[in-house]
Parts: C-alpha cells; sequence; structure tokens
C-alpha cells in the first residue's frame, strides 16, 4: 500500500518517556497531558514530560508507598500524590518555597478514593466509591477547604478536561452516569441519563465498563460515546459506537449510532472533530464524521464509515543514542499493539515502548478515496487544515484527464461559497455591532475567526481560475467553468471582484468570442465596474464597438471623467484615454504635459509621436500656433522630441 492510501498517522515528534518495568511506573494526566514516569516510589526521580514541553520536569521525592496517581495542577504550581485509599499528599511547586508535603484525607467515612481531577491550577475533585469532594487548595496555608461535596454510589468515573466535566458510574449495573461541571469555584449537577445496555442483563453484577465508554467534544459539543458491541436489535450484526450529546442545560439525548459492521477489540480517538474507531483484530481503523448526512430514522442518525478501513499509516521508530549509533536503520513500530492505551481526545501510548503519540487525519489521501465530490467537499470544509487540499480538488476537477461535469463543478463552488457567505455576513453583523458601540456593554462580541474553509475569490482566482484559464482546453468549457463560479457568487448575493470579470472578458476575447462578450454586456451579466469599462476601452482596437460599450458603463456608473482619464493614463493606456476625452468633447481643456509624461513612459517612440503631434494640432487650432506656451510646462518633451525625430518633424505655424 503506497502512502498514498493512508489516512491517519501518529504525529512525527513523539513525546519519549522510559517505558514501564517493575521499577519505573508510568502515569498519564488527561487535563495536561503529561506522562510521568515514576522510578522506586519517586526516591530515584520523577520525569514528567508533556506534548509542549521542550524541557522536561525532574525532580524526586520520597518514597511513601506504592503512588496510586500523580498529577499537576494547571499550570504545574503545585503536586497532588495519591498513595493510600484515604488520603492525598500535596507539595508546592512554585520557586523560593520548601518542598513540605500537606495531607487531604477524604470526607466520607469508610469511603475509598478511586481517584482525583484538578480542575483548574487550585481546585481540585477527590471521587471516592461513595461519592464527589470539590475542593480549593491554598498553597500558602498548605491546607484545603471543603467547597462542595454529593454522595453517590459510584463504580468508576472519568474525566472531560476540554469541558471540566466528571461523569460517575452509578448504579449495580453501572449504565446511569451522573454527570457533574466545573468552573471557577462551582460545582454543577448536570441531569443523570441512562446508557441503554445490549440486553436485559440476567445478573446483577456491574455490566457497562469505563473501558466502553469515553467523553470528548466534536463540533463545540460535549459527546459520551458507548462502544455498544451487540446491537440491540436481532437482525444487525456487529458492534456501534452510540453518541450521546451531553448539553450544559436540558437532558443528555441519543443522537447517532455509528455502525462498524464487524465485532471484536475497539478503541475510539476524535482527531479534528472526527470519530476514530481502532480495531485490534483487522489491525485497521475507520473515520466517522457526524456532519455528513446519514440516515434519520426519527429519533437517531445512523452513520456508516466515510472511507474503507485503513491500517494506520506504518512507523519507523527512531533510534536514539551516539551519533555512530544511530545511523542503523529504524526500527519498526507495531501498530495496533496490545500495550497501546487510548486517551482522549487524540492520544495514543505505549508504555511498553515509552511513546506517546497524537493521532492525526492526513487529507490529501482522502480525495482519491471519496469519489463524490460533493461529498468530499462536505467532509473536506470541515478539517482544520483544509484549504490547500479544497483548492487543489478544484485544480484537479478542471484538468483534462479528471475533468468532473458541470453539474459537479456547480455543486462544488456552491458549497465554497456557502462557507465563503457565512463568513462575510458574519464579518458584516461584526462591523455593524462595533458600530453601534455594543463592544461597551457586552464583553461577547467577538471577531468571527477566519477558518480554512473560507475559501474567497482571491484564493480562487490565484490558485485555480487564472491558470485553469491558459490551459489548451475546449474555449466553451471555460468559458461555462468561469461563469459558473460567476453564477454562484450571484446565487449568495456576494459582489463578484472585478478580477474575475477581466478574466472572463479576456478569455472571450482570446478566442475571439466578441459576440458573446457583447451579448454578457447587454445582459448585464457581467457587473458594471471602473476597471471592467476600462479593459473594455483598452480593446477597441480589437473590437471597435467595445468602446461605446465601455461609455454606457461608465455613465451608468455616473463616474467623474478625471477619474476614468486617470486610469486608463496609469495602465498606459494612453491613445485609449484620449479618444475617451475626444468622446466626452473634452480635449480642448486636458493637460498636454500629462499626457505627454504616460506617453513617454510607455517607451513607445511612435506613440509618442502621435500624441505629441495630436496637441500640436490642438494648439494651432485653438491658438493659431502649433508651439507649447511656457505655462504648460512641456519643454522636456519638445527636447525629447528634437533628439529622436529632429528639428524639422516639428509642426510649423500655418499661416492664412
Amino acid at each position: 500500500m503506497g502512502e498514498e492510501d493512508y489516512y491517519l498517522e501518529l504525529c512525527e515528534r513523539p513525546v519519549h518517556f522510559e517505558k514501564a518495568n517493575p521499577v519505573n511506573c508510568v502515569f498519564f494526566d488527561e487535563a495536561n497531558k503529561q506522562v510521568f514516569a515514576v522510578r522506586s516510589g519517586g526516591a530515584t526521580g520523577v520525569v514528567v514530560k508533556g506534548p509542549d514541553d521542550r524541557n522536561p520536569i525532574s525532580f524526586r521525592m520520597e518514597d511513601k508507598g506504592e503512588v496510586k496517581c500523580i498529577k499537576f495542577s494547571l499550570e504545574n504550581k503545585i503536586l497532588a500524590v495519591q498513595r493510600t485509599s484515604k488520603t492525598v499528599d500535596f507539595s508546592n511547586f512554585t520557586p523560593d518555597s520548601p518542598q513540605l508535603e500537606y495531607t487531604q484525607e477524604c470526607k466520607t467515612k469508610n469511603a475509598n478514593i478511586l481517584g482525583f481531577c484538578w480542575t483548574s491550577s487550585t481546585e481540585i475533585v477527590f471521587i471516592t466509591d461513595q461519592g464527589i469532594e470539590f475542593y480549593q487548595v491554598l498553597p500558602e496555608k498548605r491546607n484545603l477547604k471543603l467547597l462542595k461535596s454529593q454522595n453517590i454510589n459510584v463504580n468508576w468515573y472519568m474525566y472531560c478536561p476540554e469541558s471540566a466535566v466528571i461523569l460517575l458510574s452509578t448504579t449495580v449495573l453501572g449504565n446511569v452516569l451522573q454527570p457533574f461541571y466545573f468552573r471557577a469555584g462551582t460545582m454543577s449537577k448536570l441531569p443523570k441519563f441512562e446508557i441503554e445496555l445490549p440486553a436485559a442483563p440476567k445478573s446483577t453484577k456491574l455490566s457497562l465498563s469505563e473501558r466502553d465508554i469515553a467523553m470528548a467534544t466534536i463540533y463545540g459539543q460535549l459527546y459520551v460515546l458507548f462502544l455498544r458491541h451487540h446491537s440491540r436489535t436481532s437482525n444487525s450484526t456487529g458492534a456501534e459506537v452510540v453518541l450521546y450529546h451531553l448539553p450544559r442545560e436540558g437532558a443528555c439525548k441519543k443522537m447517532h449510532i455509528l455502525k462498524l459492521n464487524r465485532t471484536g477489540k475497539f478503541a475510539l480517538n476524535v482527531v479534528d472533530n472526527l470519530v476514530v474507531v481502532h480495531h485490534q483484530d483487522t489491525e485497521t481503523s475507520v473515520i466517522f464524521d457526524i456532519r455528513l448526512r446519514g440516515e434519520f430514522d426519527g429519533t437517531v442518525t445512523l452513520h456508516h464509515p466515510v472511507l474503507p478501513a485503513r491500517s494506520i499509516q506504518p512507523y519507523q521508530i527512531p533510534v536514539a543514542g551516539p551519533a555512530p549509533v544511530t545511523s542503523q536503520s529504524p526500527i519498526p513500530c507495531k501498530l495496533y499493539s496490545s500495550s497501546w492505551i487510548v486517551f482522549q481526545p487524540d492520544i495514543i501510548i505505549s508504555a511498553s515502548q515509552g511513546y506517546l503519540w497524537n493521532l492525526q487525519v492526513k487529507l490529501q489521501p482522502i480525495v482519491n478515496l471519496l469519489p463524490d465530490k460533493g461529498r468530499l467537499m462536505d467532509f473536506l470544509l470541515q478539517r482544520r487544515e483544509c484549504k490547500t487540499v479544497v483548492l487543489s480538488v478544484c485544480s484537479q476537477m478542471l484538468t483534462e484527464s479528471d475533468r468532473a461535469a458541470l453539474p459537479v463543478i456547480a455543486t462544488v463552488f456552491d458549497k465554497l461559497n456557502q462557507e465563503y457567505k457565512k463568513y462575510l455576513d458574519a464579518e458584516q453583523s461584526y462591523t455593524l455591532a462595533l458600530e453601534a458601540g455594543q463592544s461597551r456593554s457586552g464583553p461577547f462580541l467577538r471577531r468571527p475567526a477566519r477558518t480554512q474553509a473560507v475559501v474567497d475569490q482571491s484564493d480562487m482566482y490565484t490558485h485555480v481560475l487564472s491558470a485553469f484559464a491558459e490551459k489548451e482546453m475546449p474555449q466553451k468549457f471555460v468559458i461555462a467553468v468561469l461563469m459558473e463560479y460567476i453564477r454562484s457568487l450571484n446565487q449568495f448575493q456576494i459582489t463578484v471582484q472585478h478580477y474575475l470579470h477581466e478574466l472572463v472578458i479576456k478569455t472571450l476575447v482570446q478566442h475571439n468570442l466578441f459576440y458573446m462578450l457583447h451579448q454578457f454586456l447587454q445582459y448585464h451579466v457581467l457587473s458594471d465596474s471602473k476597471p471592467l469599462a476600462c479593459l473594455l476601452l483598452s480593446l477597441e482596437s480589437f473590437y471597435p464597438p467595445a468602446h461605446q460599450l465601455s461609455l454606457d458603463m461608465l455613465k451608468r456608473l455616473s463616474t467623474a471623467n478625471d477619474e476614468i482619464v486617470e486610469v486608463l493614463l496609469s495602465k498606459h493606456q494612453v491613445l485609449a484615454a484620449l479618444r475617451f476625452i475626444r468622446g466626452i468633447g473634452g480635449q480642448d481643456n486636458i493637460s498636454a504635459r500629462k499626457f505627454l509624461d504616460a506617453a513617454k513612459q510607455t517607451e513607445d517612440h511612435m506613440l509618442f509621436y502621435t500624441i505629441f503631434r495630436f496637441f500640436e494640432q490642438r494648439n494651432q487650432r485653438l491658438r493659431g500656433n502649433p508651439s507649447f506656451t511656457p505655462g504648460e510646462h512641456c519643454e522636456e518633451h519638445v527636447a525629447f522630441f528634437k533628439q529622436v525625430f529632429g528639428d524639422q518633424a516639428l509642426m510649423r505655424p500655418t499661416t492664412f
């Protein structure tokens, strides 16, 4: 399988830590995404590494027994270590403060601590088998203050640091889940909900394992993912992932079912808002996108994998050691190993090999695996780093070999412009709100983020359409594609930029399709604009009616004539500017110097001669003498004319 077939990969720079062994215990903290390697209970050293840490944290601590759990508070200010089922030990990690430990015992009698979670730099939650205890840590006083507690029988717990929600498994079967939400010193109890088990269990023992539950934020919403190994309906085989939406307010609701169509051992990750399901038996993974259209059965939406199952791209472990040794070839990494542990959202840890990877999605290979261009665009536009791939798809569908049908091209353009319009509307609302002075009354005014899904006209022009228009393609197809893009922009009420109209006109002129150009202008298919009018003026020598079409357009725009002349001169269209002035009868009042300057800049001597002769004739007509007056400041141009054409070329005064 070539590299272009794998759409999942492990990150290039993993976190490398000392592998787990009888002396070295490895712990992972989901909130800070840190790996702790604790040697001999900390006596011979603790090394803490995270994905963004350039410098690992190393320290020693007294061996006071086996470490059950170890985590830093957010910002790494306070270290918490659990060694017994009743207490958690703390030590401050601020500079110049003595490393004195202080201890907190859980409040509930006869309760055992299952674990703890930091919810901020000074707030911590103990989860016991009999409830939940929320504390504020006071590092200066070296003690803790209980903020709130709740008694409830707990089988196991799960924490989602991104949304600060802890999920407790309660009841005998374990399938009633109780969420709590933490924010700035407050603990809120959210409505509890029940996970539907595959079939009514015969026994009364714990039936829902934490192995089959994950919590993750997908498209900004928190979901609880339940891996159901057997479908509730007898006619369908294979496991499925059920997504329960957990809102801040209101009840939790079953929303999506991801059909896996296979059985065995699975693991879940969430990458770039995609649910990735790894299957150990076949050593492959599939991805699901809940934003893509699925089958709605009235209550939930059923989804199938977006793409065929593929393995994660093979990964080579670099050989560490002195330079001569590292010339050895890297060792292939055993993918889908039974020693792999996955954490949300996108982390895979191999404790036996000593690596932590982030899982990543590769978009380019997906282009060839999803033949339906409309669905492909729906998929790509939801991805974080999509712009280059989206533009490459647009270019690819306009090539001779992979040419798409016009309705498909239209669909793709509409999907792009829908996103573009959404962004323009949000930007406009933001500007209006800013002008109305809402920023003072509320802090909620945020400039809309320009995501990579916003592909604007300049992107399309620069990367796709300008190159496409120059290719050897059937001219009708080229024009049809350009007009289709303009049609799509108009449909979404997006003002078409003049350079797109210019591209259409240049393409029509190139292929001598003047009748089509005339029709497009007559029926206002191409919107009026000053740059377009100037372009038409410059086309007069190829197509004489262009002059009148241009003047009509400028009249409709009620543009100041001086401005039009300035624009034409800046584009070195000196003759067009002169014709325009004569067309509106203003040739007697224009500055000779301005036109002679522009003509000289073109370095076209014959053009300079023509313009110079025109003004000599004007002088003769108005003053009876072809010479320029000192007030016109044309001395340098007269000298230049003599230098190039000689004195004898100057016009002599005609006498009657």
